[in-house]
């Protein structure tokens, strides 16, 4: 088997190309290439992963002839230049690292703090052009002041702490902050609408979504307390930069103090040259420290993605350890098969999706089970569908998905059961995983069964009347079908019955018609797994 092949066309640390090399991984380091997008989408087909920085921009055409790509990472927090959407629809997870440089980026906003609070690089300049204005830089004190944190999680949370140690009274705004979080933080935990009114200094740590773009626009503003100071170290788009520019103007606002803005690279800008704004270039995570963690984080990452599938922060698939998933693998593909047999048997519209787990699976790392399920699921339907872009596209198309954890209440140390509700009918199939790591069918639409997936099978409902194998059998003979395996099963004799045969080849259309015609067969059915 090849090694995986990575391409890591960022500057990253000598450390993490040497990381990939000790994992076994083929590395090709071109730090400079994340700049030239077409000489990077000529050749990004020939890896297996990609190690990325903020230069290259992981693009939709890009990711299109990515045919081998598995995994991209992202050295940092920030993914706003990879389109997820488009990896995901092609099934290549997508990694960051958010506690990298989490410290880093909430010293460099309270450093930012500070220096709003005395005028520091105002001061400065002014000095150095030979002036000695000390009654023009009159700065505030931030012992006592009120700082209002919005966005209390990795990188708030540890602003909020460096702030108390400041002295400062600290509130905060996170929709996620639950109340013990807020105590063990030391914060109290307010609205938004109370944070702007009493806050003396406002910094921002909130992603940049819907939700949260301009989330500081005019009208916040004009909440605020005359004098406020603000701070954003988090993303570009969270201000309103011309209504910010505004207050500024009018002194509704004393001063601020932007790492990052709408647009970058920022050569222009409205608010640059404003007395009364300190700037920065994107310098939030840029210490030695914070950019050697990425780095070998990434690395590390990455590899154990693809020597062993683990998954660490991936933006769009669950976390899973490495000492999970040689014991979700066997799983994972029970999960697939099951989606894929029940999917392969549906000819409607799905409007639900039930999934049960119980006994020991029902302990694991169920909502990747449940994205292996969707995948095998929607495939036969959809076609290029995979376990990342599956749970997307089920929600795209409004299916209900439910999953119900329970303790051991069968016969199973671990049972999977698939329901399948659509507008005619559901289906319910089970499964397990034996000692021997093989999926196994176990339960069929309530029907007791103990088979195999084969590559290719042929699954018949029929009523269970004497002659009906022994035809059925006979077709396979004519055809000059070889069987490798027969399983049959029945509620009671004279009830439903089904019969699941794997065969050697594909199955021909023709045989399936003909056992189709039957006189006792309700359904017969082709699968491929």
């Amino acid at each position: 088997m090849s090694k995986p092949k990575v391409l890591i066309s960022d500057a990253l640390s000598p450390a993490a190309v040497q990381i990939f090399k000790d994992r076994g991984i083929e590395v090709d380091f071109q730090p400079n290439l994340g700049k030239d997008k077409d000489k990077l989408a000529d050749i990004i087909g020939d890896y297996d992963g990609l190690a990325i920085r903020s230069a290259t921009k992981a693009t939709a055409k890009i990711i299109e002839r990515a045919k081998r790509l598995k995994v991209i990472g992202r050295a940092g927090i920030g993914v706003d230049n990879v389109e997820i959407p488009a990896a995901t629809a092609k099934g290549i997870i997508v990694m960051n690292t958010p506690f990298g440089n989490s410290i880093t980026t909430a010293e460099h906003a309270i450093t930012m703090m500070l220096s709003l609070a005395r005028e520091i690089p105002q001061a400065d300049a002014s000095t150095q052009a030979g002036k000695w204005e000390k009654n023009r830089f009159m700065g505030v004190e931030i012992t006592g002041k009120t700082l209002g944190v919005v966005g209390c999680g990795n990188i708030g949370s540890i602003v909020c702490d460096r702030a108390q140690g400041l002295r400062m009274k600290v509130i905060g705004f996170d929709p996620f902050l639950t109340e013990e979080r807020a105590r063990d933080l030391g914060v109290e935990k307010v609205e938004l609408d109370e944070l702007l009114k009493r806050a003396d200094f406002i910094t921002l740590h909130t992603p940049l979504t819907d939700k949260t773009r301009n989330i500081i626009d005019a009208q916040a503003i004009a909440k605020t307390k005359k004098g406020v100071r603000i701070i954003n170290c988090a993303r570009g788009g969270l201000i309103d930069e011309a209504a910010l520019l505004e207050a500024l103007n009018s002194k509704h606002v004393a001063g601020a103090a932007l790492d990052v803005f709408a647009e970058e690279p920022a050569t222009s800008n409205p608010l640059f040259g404003h007395p009364c704004v300190i700037c920065t270039p994107h310098l939030g995570a840029s210490t030695t420290e914070a950019q050697e963690n990425v780095a070998l984080q990434i690395a590390e990452q990455m590899s154990d993605y693809l020597l062993t599938g683990a998954i660490s922060n991936a933006i769009n698939f669950p976390s899973i350890t490495a000492e999970e998933a040689p014991k979700l693998k066997p799983f994972i593909a029970l999960a697939e098969k099951l989606g894929s047999f029940a999917g392969q048997l549906t000819e409607s519209s799905i409007t639900k999706v039930q999934i049960t787990y119980e006994g020991q699976v029902a302990e694991m790392k169920t909502k990747a089970l449940t994205s292996a399920v969707l995948a095998g699921l929607l495939r036969p339907m959809l076609g290029e569908v995979n376990v990342v872009s599956a749970p997307v596209i089920a929600k795209e198309r409004g299916m209900i998905v439910d999953e119900v954890l329970r303790a051991g209440e069968s016969d199973y140390e671990s049972l999977i059961t698939v329901a399948v509700i659509t507008e005619q009918q559901e289906r319910a199939v089970s499964g397990t995983v034996y000692a021997d790591g093989k999926p196994r069918l176990v339960d069929i639409k309530g029907i007791r069964v103990d088979a195999e997936f084969g590559k290719s099978m042929i699954y018949v409902t029929n009523e269970d009347k004497p002659g009906f194998i022994g035809k059925f059998a006979s077709l396979l003979g004519d055809a000059k079908i070889n069987i490798a395996t027969f399983h049959l099963g029945r509620v009671a004799a004279g009830g439903d019955a089904i019969a699941l045969v794997e065969i050697d080849g594909a199955v021909p259309a023709e045989l399936l018609a003909k056992i189709q015609a039957l006189p006792q067969v309700k359904q017969a059915k082709a699968l491929a797994f």
